[in-house]
């Protein structure tokens, strides 16, 4: 009874976790290029009182019993499908449709990398993000620019009454396990030993999405889907902790059976 009861709160907290993370899933559902997590669980130890496949005297093999010890949280990943895009109408909002991200320059010069296709301008005519970080490679916007356009292919000009002038090429990186990356805030990720290298490609080549422009990719959490699991974790706690009652009811009587 007692091993009933420390199994029912690894549940409990199991469930806990699946509550975490499905809370973090519906408070993104409006973030720009937001990816949902998913958890990951596996069972504990098991008490074997009877060994599986153990021969009998008559050499008939016995089905055998174990007892496990609960759950817990294995990982939790990002499941990097296409959000679905958002008309925006702005000129330095960049969406993705497929794979890849584009690269920034960190605040301490690192390499982190975003779905976030949302670009501003800074006092020197650069595209960076609301954080005001640069875009790798660097875009400058000359200011006699009337007008961005950018293409499928991430080419990047600029008019001007009627001359039109090349003045960058926006680039994708792709990652062998996207999954892998790892989760800064703020839409950002970096890389990790999981994700592989960088691979920094053109826009529809090499298995690399293109561009957007005037788009924004939205969160590809479905409220519905997040609603349903919210529900099942709900109940799953609510099991655990009827069963930590009923075993602690048990021990209640079986402490009192001398009385």
């Amino acid at each position: 009874m007692i091993k009933a009861m420390y199994t029912a709160a690894s549940g409990m907290q199991a469930q806990q976790t699946e509550l975490d993370v499905i809370a973090n899933n519906l408070a993104n559902v409006q973030t720009a290029g937001f990816k949902r997590s998913m958890t990951h669980f596996e069972d504990l130890l098991y008490t074997t009182l009877q060994q599986p496949g153990a021969i009998n005297s008559d050499g008939s093999g016995m089905a055998g019993a174990q007892i496990g010890s609960g759950s817990r949280l294995v990982s939790t990943t990002k499941v990097f499908t296409t959000g679905t895009m958002s008309q925006t109408g702005g000129n330095l909002d960049f969406a993705i449709q497929g794979d890849g991200f584009f690269e920034l320059q960190g605040l301490g010069g690192g390499r982190v990398f975003t779905r976030d296709g949302r670009f501003f301008k800074d006092a020197n005519g650069d595209l960076v993000t609301a954080q005001g970080l640069k875009i790798v490679p660097n875009i400058k916007v000359p200011q006699e620019a009337v007008r961005i356009d950018v293409t499928a292919d991430g080419t990047v000009s600029f008019q001007n009454g009627e001359t039109t002038q090349e003045i960058g090429k926006l680039q994708l990186i792709r990652f062998v396990n996207p999954a892998g990356l790892s989760s800064l805030g703020n839409n950002l990720y970096e890389v990790t030993a999981n994700s592989g290298d960088p691979q920094s490609v053109q826009p529809g080549t090499e298995g690399a999405g293109t561009i957007m422009q005037g788009m924004s990719e939205r969160s590809n959490v479905d409220v519905a889907s997040e609603l349903i699991s919210l529900i099942l974790a709900q109940r799953a706690f609510e099991t655990n902790s009827k069963a930590i009652r009923v075993a602690d009811e048990m021990l209640n009587t079986s402490n009192n059976l001398s009385r």
